[in-house]
């Protein structure tokens, strides 16, 4: 084999190797999926305990009156970006993947008009008595799956009492007529259990005013 042959294959083999090494490069700079700078509201799902041993007892929730008391709309506004993948809130809005959510407080439950809700919610609906109270949205915020059984909403909940405060004082302003606040410490007083017996020590009530004393129990036969 003389020299010309020589450099001709490895010509070639060199030509080969350029135009492999060009096509990589200009495919990268086609194809390239750079990482966004900000990324998007992920839209979080309940995740199972570690070990799949019992939770922790929750602490003691706060009643939603109270909360609302020093609850920010406009922050409820930017956390609401994350129910915007699958909730409108506009007047006449579309539905979604949930359904439109303007004027939600007090509404119905599982009775808006246009969407196919879920078996679980329409048994917690009990037929539209059920309505989305400032309680009821509080409860199914903080984790809907463990409130509604069987919803179809797969969103984890808000564990923050100060976060669900805010987006409920925002969906409120999503009304033509936004519902009265609850009052704040109204919460109606525990009643004793049936059966159980005054704190030794404690003084007998007192009969109401105007009202006749209790006659003695006759004795036994």
């Amino acid at each position: 084999m003389d020299s010309n042959e020589v450099n001709k294959l490895l010509g070639g083999f060199l030509g080969t190797c350029f135009v492999v090494f060009s096509v990589g490069i200009v495919s990268n700079a086609l194809f390239a999926s750079p990482a966004p700078e900000k990324p998007g509201f992920a839209i979080e799902a309940q995740e199972p305990a570690e070990g799949g041993g019992a939770a922790a007892p929750a602490a003691e929730a706060k009643p939603i009156a109270d909360l609302l008391a020093a609850a920010n709309a406009e922050a409820g506004a930017a956390i609401f970006k994350k129910c915007q993948a699958c909730h409108s809130g506009e007047k006449g809005g579309p539905n979604k993947v949930g359904p439109d959510l303007w004027d939600i407080v007090d509404r119905p439950v599982a009775e808006h008009q246009g969407f196919a809700y879920s078996a679980g919610m329409k048994d917690f609906s009990k037929g539209g008595a059920e309505k989305w109270t400032y309680d009821n949205l509080n409860q199914f915020i903080t984790s809907p799956k463990k409130f509604v059984k069987g919803t179809a909403m797969g969103f984890a909940g808000l564990p923050k009492d100060e976060d669900r405060a805010n987006v409920i004082a925002y969906l409120r302003t999503l009304s033509d007529n936004p519902k009265p606040l609850p009052q704040p410490g109204a919460a109606a007083e525990a009643k004793p259990a049936e059966g159980a017996k005054p704190a030794e020590g404690a003084a007998p009530a007192k009969p109401a005013e105007g009202a006749a004393p209790a006659k003695p129990a006759a004795p036994a036969q």
